[in-house]
């Protein structure tokens, strides 16, 4: 059986559709003994402030992020689609949490150069070997985005090549879309039993 740090970051943290498949997919993975460690960004009674290079070392809070993730099987970011991005909060978390050096680090090929010491290759740190999931939410059709899957900045390639790689996480992912204030109550019931079996599998 596996712990599971779900962080959720849909300001809604009540009865949006985001909310609905997190209580689904924790109903489920519960049921089939799994634990779940919540963090519901959007109810932190301390709040992350905006990612800066120069606050250093980072605030607290980040290090409590690490150990909780540290304690856990699986790491599951929950969130909606803004502009081909996460939510704001939920992309502030990712440049908190997942960084250097705890999330991984860079080795040099030629370190005794001058001109290419600064090329090299991640190695994986805290994380290495974990389970990553990303569920994302989008407000219209599949082929809406279509123009954009080919390249690398929308968001679930870009979480995989760019940010969970380097900390060498094994990826999954559970995609939504036409999540919008008209889904019907047949494709509401659908999606959910796409979370519950998403759990199972796990």
């Amino acid at each position: 059986m596996k712990k599971i740090c779900l962080i959720f970051g849909h300001h809604n943290t009540n009865n949006s559709f985001n909310a609905s498949i997190r209580d689904a997919f924790i109903n489920e993975a519960e049921k089939c003994g799994h634990t779940i460690d919540l963090i519901n960004l959007f109810d932190e009674e301390e709040q992350l402030p905006f990612y800066r290079t120069d606050i250093n070392p980072p605030p607290n809070k980040v290090l409590e992020y690490r150990k909780r993730l540290e304690n856990c099987d699986v790491m599951f970011l929950m969130s909606a689609c803004h502009n081909l991005r996460m939510s704001g909060i939920t992309e502030n978390w990712i440049d908190w949490v997942l960084h250097p050096k705890w999330f991984f680090s860079y080795k040099s090929l030629l370190p005794d150069s001058k001109f290419f010491e600064n090329y090299g290759y991640p190695i994986p740190g805290a994380l290495k070997n974990k389970i990553g999931i990303v569920s994302i939410t989008y407000g219209g059709p599949m082929i809406s985005y279509f123009n954009f899957s080919l390249f690398d900045n929308i968001p679930f390639r870009r979480l995989k090549k760019s940010v969970f790689a380097l900390g060498g996480l094994k990826i999954k992912y559970l995609r939504f879309y036409s999540v919008l204030p008209i889904m019907n109550e047949k494709k509401f019931q659908k999606n959910i039993q796409k979370v519950r079996k998403f759990a199972r599998q796990l």
